[in-house]
C-alpha cells in the first residue's frame, strides 16, 4: 500500500570499529525517509525482531550469528527480502598463537547468504574504484572515484553481481596470516548476491575508526579513521542502497 509503513532492522556492533559514529550517520540516512522506522541491535540473536522487519541494514565486525539465527536470515532473505551489509559484516576475526588475524572457514551457511567471507586487507591507503555496470540503476550518474580505505580481500560466494571494483596485487597488511594476494583479478567492493526471492547488496567500504575502538589490543588508537565517510559518493551509495532495501523506488 502507498505510504505504508516500513520496518528497518539495523544491527551495529562488534569489534576494532566506531561504531557509534557508523550508527549514527546509517540513522541519519534511514530518518530522511518518514515511511521507515528503525529497531537497532548489537547482534543477531533476537529472531523475532528480524522476522518483523521488511529490510535489514548491518553495520558489524566480527558478529557470528548461532546456527539458529543463521538458519532465519538465510528464510528472511531467501524470502524475499533485502539486506544492505556494509564493511565487515562478513568478518570472523581469530588470533593465531603467533599474533596473527586469521579469518576461519565457519559459518559458512552467513557467509554464503552475505555472498563473501573477509580474509584480509592491506594497510589503508587511496585505490581507485571502478564501476563495473555503469547500465545498473544503482549506479547511474556515479563514476569512478578515488577513497582511502581498507581494500577487501575476499573470499567470493557468488553468483555475485558486481557493481564496483578495484585491483589489487601484492601482500596483505603485516598481521594477517593470509597475506599473499598476488592476482590480477578484479576485486569486487560493492555487489549483489541473490538468496532464494531476495537479494543482499553488499558494500565493502566505510571504514571508520576512533580513540578507544582497537582496545583491549592497544590502549588508546593514534588516528581518528573515517576513510569513505569523508566522500559524498559513500553517502550517495548508501542512500540508494538503503532506498533500494526498503523498496521505495519498486
Amino acid at each position: 500500500m502507498s505510504g505504508a509503513r516500513i520496518n528497518a532492522y539495523l544491527i551495529c556492533g562488534g569489534r576494532y570499529h566506531d561504531f557509534d559514529f557508523a550508527r549514527l550517520e546509517l540513522l541519519k540516512i534511514l530518518h530522511r525517509h518518514d515511511r521507515i522506522r528503525v529497531r537497532v541491535a548489537e547482534n543477531y540473536s533476537d529472531i523475532d525482531a528480524l522476522n518483523q522487519a521488511d529490510f535489514l541494514v548491518s553495520y558489524t565486525c566480527d558478529v557470528l550469528p548461532d546456527q539458529r539465527a543463521e538458519e532465519a536470515l538465510q528464510s528472511f532473505v531467501a524470502g524475499g527480502k533485502r539486506w544492505h551489509a556494509l564493511h565487515a559484516t562478513n568478518s570472523i576475526i581469530e588470533w593465531t598463537a603467533g599474533g596473527k588475524a586469521r579469518s576461519p572457514r565457519k559459518a559458512q551457511t552467513f557467509m554464503k547468504v552475505l555472498g563473501s567471507q573477509f580474509i584480509a586487507h592491506p594497510p589503508v591507503a587511496p585505490f581507485r574504484v571502478h564501476v563495473t555496470d555503469p547500465g545498473h540503476p544503482l549506479m547511474s550518474a556515479i563514476g569512478g572515484f578515488e577513497v582511502s580505505d581498507e581494500l577487501y580481500l575476499s573470499e567470493m560466494h557468488g553468483p555475485n553481481h558486481v557493481l564496483l571494483h578495484t585491483h589489487y596485487n601484492g601482500k596483505a597488511q603485516d598481521g594477517f596470516a593470509e597475506e599473499n594476494w598476488f592476482s590480477d583479478e578484479a576485486r569486487p567492493i560493492m555487489y549483489l548476491h541473490p538468496v532464494g526471492k531476495g537479494e543482499v547488496l553488499y558494500n565493502t567500504l566505510g571504514h571508520c575508526r576512533g580513540k578507544y575502538d582497537m582496545q583491549p589490543l592497544i590502549e588508546e588508537y593514534p588516528l581518528v579513521e573515517r576513510c569513505a565517510w569523508e566522500l559524498p559518493v559513500y553517502y550517495q551509495l548508501l542512500e540508494r542502497g538503503m532506498r533500494w532495501a526498503a523498496r521505495l523506488d519498486d
